[in-house]
């Protein structure tokens, strides 16, 4: 089995060189992505004037038109939900009623086939959403691992192994499947990586999977119709794209929706949530905001002391955290406490770090030989919120570090701005100010200064979001020990001298209260999206029979 998948991955990764020499040939150029659908698995090329769907244009982070994004009617949604009944049909469905080896054969075609459009998807993530060459390279790059890993992980788990075992008295086989139609909602920032991570292991589990495709960064999606259709059997994966209010509400009004995978915003996940009649049995994955919070404890600040770990360090760990993909993560450093009196000069070291950053179009290469750091925001709505935080910080006392904090780059004149913001450190943050509750996604870094720990306990403990929090310190104190041991139950990962972050894939990724609620990871994932199924029995005699009944069962056969 390890030569299996040794030979699988140097072959994964000879694609993935080969890709990489077309991808950069013509990266400056901008794509375009004719509109489509995919309705029973059958792929449909429309055109811009289609009388069938209505089209909405998308502009690149340059301003180019990229595609034209097919927008659904309530109808034609609820006609996608009909599908996916029939797909599903109550568990008895072609997908659902494979054997689970048949699933992950199904599933490793699938990798095989989405290799073939690496090139186009990448530098989809870098003109629709801004991202930078690396970064896009290592969304897809990091999808297809996820995927290869989560088999592998079926493969060895004991969850998915063969065979009756006694439990006090019985003879038990135990065995997770699929639990029925599940609704997607994927991110802009990821709409890849994040998408599939949900979606993937909902289709190994055998559900049957509606995925409603983001209305920003929501082309990368249409360049993969053609790798579902070619591989998973119709009616098993679905797509809607357009309002949310009018494609949604048929779905989740309807009771048939069996899961909710979602990741955004909390108030739209309560509305969904709240749509469907009988909510008890709606089975939940979200991944919600966060205000993933850094601390940077006293002593390091004490330059008198031999630090194991020195403060220039931390704030490189702190502006890349802040500031990875513009700060558009929900695992980013969204607000930085520093110990009283230490603000303007943390900010300060902070604003040089921001200067340094390179900024330029996501395919930028700079005279260092690196890609751009921070690169075009994905639309005027994300420029027009960070503006609004910046004002109601600086009105109300807060303090710009750098002055040019929040002006976008206009290489010619004011009348031909880029969509590229220089981000914004401000200090003197203070608890009247927008920033210092609401997730900024973009690229502001607000410094507050604290009197006491008891400061930065009451912001963990008081406020709504429980997924991460950085420490940055040099010394194992008791205060060290007691902020984790208190945010232990407060948060989902908290992490000393580093950076907040997902990774790696096989570590349980959770969070608390308003940021989310179950585990993505390559196990916790498959476990979110299945149930244990139970085949039991006591009576001796009935051994010699139920053997017979596994070997042609679907849902008992071997790996």
């Amino acid at each position: 089995m390890k030569r299996i998948v040794h030979i699988f991955i140097f072959t994964l990764f000879f694609i993935i060189s080969a890709a990489e020499d077309s991808c950069i040939a013509d990266i400056d150029k901008a794509p375009y992505v004719q509109p489509r659908v995919m309705i029973g698995g059958k792929v449909t090329d429309l055109t811009e004037d289609s009388e069938e769907y209505k089209m909405s244009p998308v502009y690149s982070c340059t301003k180019e038109l990229i595609g034209m994004m097919p927008q659904f009617t309530t109808e034609q949604s609820s006609n996608v939900l009909e599908n996916a009944k029939s797909g599903w049909d109550n568990g008895k469905g072609q997908w659902s009623q494979l054997s689970l080896s048949e699933r992950i054969a199904a599933v490793e075609k699938f990798i095989v086939e989405l290799q073939k459009k690496r090139t186009d998807i990448i530098k989809m993530l870098m003109y629709e959403i801004g991202k930078n060459y690396n970064d896009a390279c290592s969304e897809f790059d990091r999808t297809i691992i996820f995927i290869q890993e989560s088999i592998d992980s079926i493969r060895s788990s004991p969850d998915f192994k063969i065979g009756f075992r006694d439990v006090s008295g019985s003879k038990v086989f135990i065995r997770r499947n699929a639990f029925g139609i599940v609704l997607a909602l994927g991110p802009y920032n990821y709409p890849l990586n994040e998408t599939y991570a949900t979606i993937i292991p909902a289709l190994l589990m055998g559900n049957v999977v509606i995925l409603k495709i983001p209305a920003v960064g929501g082309l990368s999606h249409l360049l993969t119709f053609e790798a579902f259709s070619n591989v998973f059997p119709p009616n098993t994966v679905h797509f809607i794209s357009g309002s949310g209010r009018s494609t949604l509400p048929p779905l989740m009004e309807s009771g048939h929706i069996d899961g909710l995978a979602f990741i955004g915003g909390a108030s739209a996940a309560d509305k969904l949530i709240k749509q469907h009649p009988e909510p008890h049995r709606l089975k939940l994955f979200l991944q919600l905001e966060a205000k993933n919070m850094a601390i940077v404890l006293p002593d390091m600040l004490d330059s008198s002391s031999d630090q194991v770990y020195p403060l220039s360090k931390a704030l490189d760990e702190i502006i890349s955290g802040s500031l990875s993909f513009n700060g558009q993560r929900c695992t980013a450093l969204k607000i930085v406490f520093v110990p009283k009196g230490s603000g303007k000069v943390v900010a300060e070291e902070l604003a040089k770090r921001v200067q340094k950053l390179k900024k330029g179009m996501p395919w930028q290469v700079h005279e260092d030989g690196t890609y751009s750091k921070i690169t075009p925001l994905p639309n005027n709505g994300r420029i027009e919120y960070m503006r609004e935080l910046i004002a109601d910080a600086l009105v109300k006392g807060g303090t710009m570090a750098n002055p040019d904090g929040g002006t976008l780059i206009c290489p010619d004149n004011d009348d031909n701005c880029t969509q590229i913001m220089i981000p914004a450190v401000i200090y003197n943050v203070n608890s009247e100010m927008k920033i210092f509750v609401e997730e900024q996604f973009g690229p502001i870094v607000p410094v507050v200064e604290y009197d006491t720990l008891d400061d930065v306990l009451s912001y963990g403990l008081q406020g709504k979001y429980g997924q991460q929090v950085s420490i940055f310190t040099n010394e194992a104190t008791l205060e060290t020990a007691m902020l984790v041991d208190t945010f232990s139950s407060i948060f989902g990962k908290i992490n000393i001298n580093s950076q907040c972050g997902r990774s790696p894939d096989s570590v349980p990724f959770t969070a608390r209260r308003s940021s989310g609620l179950g585990v993505m990871s390559i196990e916790g994932a498959l476990k979110e999206f299945s149930i244990p199924t139970v085949v039991s029995y006591k009576h001796n005699g009935s051994a010699s029979f139920m053997d017979g009944v596994a070997s042609q069962s679907l849902f008992m056969k071997e790996l």
